[in-house]
């Protein structure tokens, strides 16, 4: 087990300020393991309830008799099996001098999750968790994590077979059992057929159109699709930035496979080998780097960007932090270069710095404004 402390941390903290907190992430990403872990930590009598156990739910049954008389830290956990508990929770989340917090762990995003976000308005704060990064997982375990992905289960797994079949497992059940539990009825085979082609466009512009005509159905059914899955934290849209420039820009998000290691599945990559010989490759570790880049400086989801014109410039992620402007390339080399396009994104978007994040040994200076920073040194320089 590996103890999540920056996760424990930006917890413990909401709940000094709230009475409730939801953290939500897709399913396997630990998030019981860490509402077990900030329990062991939090010091105060606790109790703890699984929607999935049937003795459980059946406690619940009546939640204003089960929950009134608690205190300390109340954890429930499956909460999107049985969301007509959210008004009891606000009624206690209320009460003067309120004797109990409560933490909420679902699958769904606040939006999927509509009655939790409407009835626990200005009570609850949303944590989002997301796969184990390089902070917890230690340098020289990158290619690792790149290749297996950030969830626990798979990065630990003791071989690389017994890692890419929790994966398979992971889809299968994802689309099979998760999706319908949370009221979402889409064939399973459409939906992985869809996942699927999306790997093949991970670091691309999203194009619904073009989804649309090869599935033959209109634009519309095919963002339902995308919705879906960046709503169960699967996929990542980067939004675009766009201004009131000369030059014409790109509107569309970036879409990105959350997880690496999902993403290697869907493409069928069982190996480092693979990998490495695979055209989605570059694409890839774009992706496994700007996650890092994000986790790294905590930046938050409407902090983050990419950036294109339709003359070929662009800039892999920007993140625009009050009135700073962060720029980061991510190149797949041991020695990165100033181009063309860097020069046209510092000068247009006004970048504060520029980072290139590049797979060499060596962190070192470009120019006065853009620095190469390798992936070993980016917990140090980042």
């Amino acid at each position: 087990m590996i103890e999540r402390r920056l996760e424990i941390c930006a917890v413990l903290g909401l709940l000094k300020r709230n009475p409730a907190i939801g953290i939500i992430g897709a399913r396997q990403v630990g998030k019981t393991t860490l509402a077990r872990q900030i329990v062991a930590q939090y010091k105060k009598p606790h109790s703890f309830f699984d929607l999935e156990n049937t003795e459980d739910l059946s406690l619940l049954s009546d939640p204003m008799l089960a929950l009134k008389g608690l205190k300390g830290l109340v954890v429930i956990d499956e909460i999107h099996r049985y969301p007509d508990i959210f008004p009891t929770i606000r009624v206690l989340a209320d009460r003067p001098n309120n004797p109990a917090r409560f933490i909420i762990l679902g699958s769904a995003s606040p939006s999927l999750l509509r009655q939790s976000s409407e009835t626990l308005a200005g009570r609850i704060a949303y944590h989002e968790l997301k796969g184990l990064a390089l902070d917890e997982v230690g340098i020289g375990n990158e290619n690792r994590l790149w290749l297996r992905g950030g969830f626990p289960r798979s990065f630990l797994a003791y071989s690389l077979g017994a890692s890419d079949e929790w994966r398979r497992n992971f889809i299968k059940t994802y689309i099979e059992r998760d999706l319908p539990q949370l009221g979402i009825n889409i064939r399973s085979n459409t939906l992985y057929r869809f996942w699927s082609m999306l790997a093949h466009y991970h670091g691309q512009s999203w194009n619904a159109s073009e989804f649309g005509r090869s599935f033959g159905v209109a634009d519309t059914t095919i963002r339902h699709y995308l919705d879906i899955l960046a709503s169960t934290f699967v996929v990542r849209l980067l939004p675009p930035w766009h201004e009131n420039i000369s030059k014409r820009q790109v509107k569309a998000p970036k879409v990105y496979i959350a997880d690496t290691g999902l993403l290697h599945t869907l493409l069928n990559i069982k190996t480092m080998e693979d990998l490495q010989k695979n055209p989605k490759v570059g694409a890839s570790w774009e992706g496994f780097v700007i996650e890092q880049i994000i986790r790294r400086l905590n930046a938050a989801a409407e902090e983050c960007f990419c950036w294109a014109t339709h003359g070929g410039a662009e800039l892999d992620l920007m993140i625009a932090r009050g009135s700073k402007r962060l720029g980061f390339e991510v190149k797949l080399t041991s020695s990165p270069t100033i181009t063309k396009s860097m020069k046209i994104s510092i000068d247009t978007l006004r970048l504060h710095s520029l980072t290139v994040i590049h797979a060499g040994e060596k962190t070192y200076h470009l120019d006065k404004k853009v620095r190469a920073v390798a992936l070993k040194d980016i917990l140090t320089e980042i």
